[in-house]
């Protein structure tokens, strides 16, 4: 193996940047050329290949987002769509892929896999949903986001004597919100997995109030069945709950910034991981963290079910929001 690419896709998320670094550098060790592909499966379509170096990729490792950009593509879905990709890396001499991505990526190069091309999986992705990895990249990241706002947001619940609903992303898995509501100090998490009701959401708020607290918080998973809008609108009807309610959508902020130290580690070990792999003959493959190594897994094995939630962490929640 003498030439190959590595590209982002999927949602962007902090440590892309330090993966494809890792990539690059590991290759350019082992006498290999490497190739960026531009906006995930729309460049790959499209034929937009750059050959990095050493120097292009000096200085990204504290940067968030992905200086190879990413794209969502509905072309490479389909059988015409993956043989013209499979074209496409042919033409440009290269002889295995490494992806860096969530689930849907990560399907996308199993079916390339399928096609008989080489490819690795790098897991980036903050909902933390992919199965077989104890964390993805990104994750960390989006994490201390997340708590950096509700600690401010705490700050003038507390001086007004408000009430908070913050939402959070993660639309299958509610691992974000899960975590920021135990160290963040919730009174009440509403996930996916295990969803509050509305009317438990309210009960829990008046509680707080009653027991005299100054503020109270309650953080929900965007993929809960009812819009968080809506929560705050039958809080408000109510009329019982005592404090002032407010929501906080955290948005895309969460996926933003510079990756912290853990994720930056992550990457680059995931990075080193997946193309010496590549060179070991693997193909089919995800990277995985597995305690304090790094594993693999195979790319069907890890899209075939969302990573579950640890069922000890909804305890926590519960016993510490008292």
């Amino acid at each position: 193996m003498k030439r190959i690419a590595v590209m982002t896709s999927g949602g962007d998320c902090p440590g892309m940047n330090a993966a494809v670094r890792a990539v690059v550098r590991t290759g350019l060790d082992h006498g290999l050329e490497v190739f960026g592909i531009r906006q995930g499966y729309q460049g790959l379509l499209n034929g937009d290949f750059h050959r990095l170096t050493s120097f292009e990729v000096s200085g990204i490792l504290q940067r968030g987002g992905t200086i190879l950009q990413t794209a969502r593509n509905l072309e490479f879905k389909t059988p015409a769509g993956q043989s013209k990709g499979l074209r496409r890396l042919n033409e440009h001499g290269i002889e295995g892929l490494i992806i860096v991505g969530g689930d849907g990526s990560l399907r996308g190069g199993t079916a390339l896999h399928k096609l008989g091309f080489p490819v690795m999986g790098i897991p980036a992705s903050i909902d933390n949903d992919l199965y077989g990895t104890d964390m993805s990249i990104g994750v960390d990241t989006a994490l201390n986001t997340i708590l950096d706002s509700l600690d401010r947001i705490r700050d003038t619940a507390s001086s007004h004597t408000r009430a908070f609903i913050i939402e959070t992303m993660g639309r299958n898995c509610g691992y974000l919100a899960m975590i920021a509501s135990i160290v963040g100090g919730a009174e009440i998490v509403s996930v996916p997995e295990r969803e509050v009701s509305m009317e438990a959401i309210h009960d829990s708020l008046v509680d707080a109030y009653v027991r005299g607290k100054s503020h109270a918080v309650a953080v929900i998973a965007e993929g809960v069945s009812y819009k968080t809008t809506d929560l705050v609108e039958y809080l408000s009807q109510k009329g019982d709950v005592g404090f002032e309610v407010r929501l906080s959508i955290l948005g895309h902020i969460q996926r933003g910034g510079s990756p912290s130290a853990f994720d930056r580690l992550l990457a680059t070990r995931m990075g080193v991981k997946a193309l010496q792999s590549l060179l070991d003959g693997q193909s089919g493959m995800m990277v995985c963290m597995s305690g304090r190594e790094m594993d693999l897994i195979p790319i069907e094995k890890a899209i075939s079910q969302v990573r579950p939630i640890n069922p000890n962490y909804f305890d926590l929640a519960r016993i510490l929001s008292r």
